[in-house]
């Protein structure tokens, strides 16, 4: 059956500017919220095996290096520091989304309004099936962040949550391989519904 969802074996993460000083402009969503969400959908990408690209700009002059705790989540990927706005325009980046040979991406990063923007749009233009994760993205304003999104999705860029895409992979909770990994994932960072998952697993017994 081919189903259009997300699937493990088609898809690659792309991080885009997961930096401090970036991150100090952010207005769009609380910057704990923002991380948080973030660190989730980077440990989501290694629960499902998914490959992982990142990318950083600036690192010396302004924006510093990725932001430490999502490179504790993810301490095997070394980001590509880049001078230009564009990811997709730097040749190392975008070869090493290539050779994932994946054809779905998954973009999270700041600043909605450009590096996310710009990577998504050009990756899509170039017949990538282009997947923004809106939560772990953060703009400069609410509006603008918004804004970049419309501007996204009139171009062929789907919208996603980081919950969504986790639920999207894992889709039944009996896929052993993959269900303690997500498990945990959702308890940790999925607010109430992580809380009710824990509840049913600590506290409702069969009887």
């Amino acid at each position: 059956m081919n189903l259009p969802l997300l699937d493990p074996p088609h898809c690659a993460l792309v991080f885009v500017d997961q930096q401090a000083g970036l991150a100090f402009g952010v207005g769009s969503e609380d910057r704990q919220v923002l991380l948080n969400n973030s660190i989730a959908l980077a440990k989501t990408a290694k629960v499902f095996a998914l490959p992982i690209v990142a990318s950083t700009s600036a690192t010396k002059v302004y924006s510093g290096p990725m932001m430490p705790a999502l490179q504790r989540a993810i301490p095997e990927v070394s980001a590509i520091d880049r001078r230009n706005m564009n990811a997709w325009e730097d040749d190392t980046v975008r070869e090493a989304i290539i050779r994932t040979d994946r054809r779905k991406l998954l973009v999270s990063g700041m600043l909605t309004e450009a590096c996310v923007s710009f990577l998504a749009l050009s990756a899509a233009n170039d017949g990538y099936e282009v997947y923004v994760v809106g939560d772990a993205c953060g703009g400069l304003t609410p509006q603008s962040h918004q804004l970049a999104l419309l501007r996204m999705q009139a171009a062929g860029v789907r919208m996603t949550s980081w919950i969504q895409v986790l639920l999207e992979l894992q889709r039944d909770w009996t896929r052993h391989d993959t269900y303690d990994g997500a498990r945990a994932i959702v308890e940790a960072f999925a607010g109430g519904y992580g809380i009710g998952l824990a509840y049913a697993r600590d506290m409702i017994k069969p009887g």
